[in-house]
């Protein structure tokens, strides 16, 4: 079924490059509200502000649903209406509703915040030793809920005959370690090596709150697909399988092969460049703030502001937002991340691209996620609603998580990765008899 536009405010509505067939009016990948996008619902609407809660292992990645009511929201400035054969679909105009108002609130992102980014060394060497058993005793805990992907690694694979593994890649904390400056967020040779090898065994890609371009400078490695700013700028293959028409503009990649790039939230890009600068203009007084621009989202990371500060941090990005109603706020490890109110995250990406390569029938395919951060929580949970998927956390403390496994850290990551290699090089057979291609298991 093919959804067209009856109604676009004043605007022009601009068709998908590459389309193969003649229908009139298809929906851009910016467009706002309800639509279609290669097969799936995009149901816009705007993002709450909130937090976890401390019992909730598997939660919303905004803040405070209890404070703003969910709305659907459309262009910045335009209304339309959309028909699916005789009846209309009605995309409302969006509520100025801002959650940014209340002071008090500013106390729950705090909270938010510091549980999103929990010291990793403070109780080991700055408490009692009863602290570190008790902490001790809480990860071990944890851990029984979310295993070792290490060790249960042939649990994992053990339903991959005639399967075909899809391997997608958070970065930050994930590929590369979490350090102070983003900027300096560096994958070691031997993790690119490493990264290389599975992609030239399985289809990969990397998924990343940073921009595409940034996250492609990092890895530097033609062989993926790339998904930036969240999954809403997606380099992906150009594929037509099951009936799954891939849609967005088509393009060559670096290596020369057919790709198409998919923006969902195209028309933001204005709005996001607007509100960067007034980010930049409003944090520059906080010591350590740092604002970047990645593309279809803006992250303001704190990990260098001293604790003191954050909530003035926070306030002054609340009051910056006063004036975007459009666009929504969450949180991950030391960052906050203003995005558009779209319906669209790291899960809806994994879903796009497993379509986009033929797996509209996710009984045929093992997709495996690795991710830090609770952005990734989405990619967790649509990986689960499959048959045969794994979602692996990294991280090493415990905290709320809707992953089934963990692993601690990017050399753990490394470590799997290389397995898995091994394993489709070799075999169940070999894999304790050494490597011959070069692909050293830790032991």
């Amino acid at each position: 079924m093919v959804l067209k536009l009856s109604e676009y405010g004043n605007g022009s509505l601009d068709r998908y490059h590459g389309e193969s067939e003649n229908t009139e009016g298809f929906l851009r990948a910016g467009m706002y509200g309800e639509s279609f996008v290669g097969g799936m619902a995009l149901r816009s609407k705007r993002s709450s502000v909130c937090s976890d809660p401390a019992s909730s292992s598997c939660g919303s990645s905004s803040l405070h649903p209890h404070q703003v009511s969910s709305i659907i929201s459309t262009s910045p400035s335009k209304q339309s209406v959309l028909t699916s054969g005789s009846k209309p679909i009605p995309i409302a105009t969006t509520k100025r509703h801002n959650p940014y108002s209340d002071k008090g609130q500013f106390h729950t992102w705090i909270d938010a915040m510091r549980a999103q980014s929990p010291p990793h060394t403070h109780s080991l060497h700055g408490e009692t030793p009863e602290a570190h058993d008790i902490e001790a005793a809480h990860y071990k805990s944890w851990l029984e809920r979310h295993p070792s992907a290490l060790s249960s690694f042939d649990k994992v694979i053990r339903n991959s005959q005639k399967k075909q593994i899809v391997v997608f890649l958070d970065y930050d904390g994930t590929l590369s370690p979490i350090v102070e400056d983003p900027e300096k967020a560096f994958m070691s040779p031997e993790m690119r090596a490493t990264v290389k090898d599975v992609a030239s065994c399985f289809p990969t890609a990397v998924i990343s709150g940073r921009s595409r371009p940034k996250v492609y400078e990092f890895v530097q490695l033609a062989e993926l697909y790339y998904a930036g700013s969240h999954g809403m700028d997606i380099m992906g293959p150009a594929k037509n399988a099951d009936g799954f028409r891939v849609k967005g503009t088509k393009c060559r990649d670096k290596k020369g092969n057919d790709v198409v790039l998919f923006q969902p939230a195209s028309e933001y890009l204005p709005l996001i460049n607007k509100v960067t600068s007034a980010l930049l203009e409003s944090t520059k007084v906080i010591k350590g703030a740092k604002v970047e621009n990645n593309k279809f989202c803006v992250s303001v990371h704190f990990r260098r502001v001293k604790e003191e500060l954050w909530e003035p941090l926070a306030e002054r990005v609340g009051n910056v937002l006063k004036d975007y109603p459009t666009l929504s706020l969450t949180h991950g490890r030391k960052v906050l991340e203003v995005r558009p109110s779209i319906a669209w995250d790291k899960g809806r990406a994994v879903d796009f691209l497993l379509k986009s390569l033929g797996y509209k029938d996710t009984n045929d395919v093992i997709p495996l996620y690795f991710g830090d951060d609770k952005t990734d929580e989405d990619a967790f949970k649509m990986v689960n609603e499959t048959k045969f998927g794994c979602s692996i956390l990294v991280s090493s403390v415990a905290k709320p998580t809707c992953a089934k496994l963990s692993l601690e850290d990017p050399s753990e990551v490394m470590e799997f990765l290389r397995r898995l290699v091994h394993w489709k090089q070799w075999g169940f057979e070999s894999r304790n008899n050494g490597c011959p291609t070069g692909v050293p298991l830790i032991p």
